[in-house]
């Protein structure tokens, strides 16, 4: 399946925004350093959402190939190689990779790549996650990416959007009048009820299982899991 031209184009913005603009500032938000209230908030989100997906997967995953498609600093990848999985981590911004492989401890089998999460050459997978990566699409190129996915998942494809709520429009919008600093990479809120039969028409046989909202101060997100 061909990449849609709206997919290249948020792509493109995401490796340009990423690699030119917000390195620093992404490596210091996903450490311990010292954050604004405001990036606390997305610290402290991301941190359940990256605890909840894993709870999602296996806890011995010895023997299984998962991908991380849209790996950024890499710790969702660490902890799953932690718990046996050989796992392909993969980002379009290689400056991000870079910081996940300076970070990733020794011994690990994480194979770090820079590229698109569509590519076919990466292989077949177990469990494919994409936490926060598809965020940044509307609806119809996130169901074409999860199609993608899916096709290359033996067991389950867990991913996060951004729901379409009015909380979180009014936060993006309260976002505007905030320093350049401390804003995140735009989204796209999508609906839930939408998002769902454009799954359903676009992979029949495919299902919808387990499906978590993670909400607080600047950051919400919500999980869904498909079992292809």
């Amino acid at each position: 399946m061909m990449a849609s031209a709206t997919y290249t184009r948020h792509r493109h913005k995401l490796e340009t925004y990423f690699d030119r603009t917000a390195t620093k500032a992404w490596e210091q938000l996903t450490s311990d350093a010292p954050v604004s209230g405001i990036r606390a908030t997305v610290r402290a989100g991301r941190d359940r959402m990256r605890a909840t997906l894993l709870s999602w997967l296996p806890a011995d995953m010895r023997g299984m190939r998962l991908l991380d498609a849209g790996c950024g600093t890499g710790a969702l990848a660490v902890a799953a190689a932690s718990r046996g999985a050989h796992v392909v981590a993969i980002d379009v911004a290689g400056s991000l990779v870079d910081v996940a492989r300076r970070r990733a401890p020794d011994g690990l089998a994480i194979d770090w790549r820079v590229g698109d999460m569509r590519d076919p050459a990466l292989g077949q997978f177990d469990h494919v996650v994409a936490m926060d990566s598809l965020i940044h699409y509307p609806a119809s190129d996130i169901v074409d990416v999860v199609a993608v996915l899916s096709a290359r998942a033996r067991g389950s494809v867990l991913f996060t959007v951004a729901p379409q709520t009015p909380a979180l429009t009014i936060m993006h919008n309260m976002g505007k009048l905030f320093p350049k600093s401390d804003r995140a990479p735009a989204i796209i809120p999508v609906s839930d009820r939408a998002l769902r039969a454009r799954i359903r028409h676009a992979m029949p046989a495919a299902r919808i299982g387990r499906s978590e909202r993670i909400g607080g101060g600047f950051y919400i997100s919500q999980a869904v899991e498909v079992l292809p």
